[in-house]
């Protein structure tokens, strides 16, 4: 049990001394400038604006119509 508790107060506080001494770092730290690039960024082309396609015509049944089935009349509920 002795040596749990050993571990536990002694060896597992290594990592958060140096998570501290890192946060401390990186707060007393002076921001540096941004170094300018070396090569200029290649733009694409402009492409020319969109505009929305024509409508094609739906096709049409070819000749006249033919001659239609007369229909039968319902008979009448009574």
């Amino acid at each position: 049990m002795v040596w749990e508790f050993v571990f536990m107060m002694v060896i597992l506080k290594i990592p958060i001394a140096y998570l501290g001494c890192v946060v401390y770092w990186a707060v007393k730290a002076e921001p540096r400038p941004p170094e300018p690039a070396v090569l200029r960024a290649e733009l694409p082309e402009p492409r020319e604006p969109w505009r929305p396609r024509t409508r094609v015509p739906r096709p049409r049944p070819h000749g006249s119509p033919g001659r239609r089935v007369a229909r039968a009349s319902r008979p009448v509920p009574r």
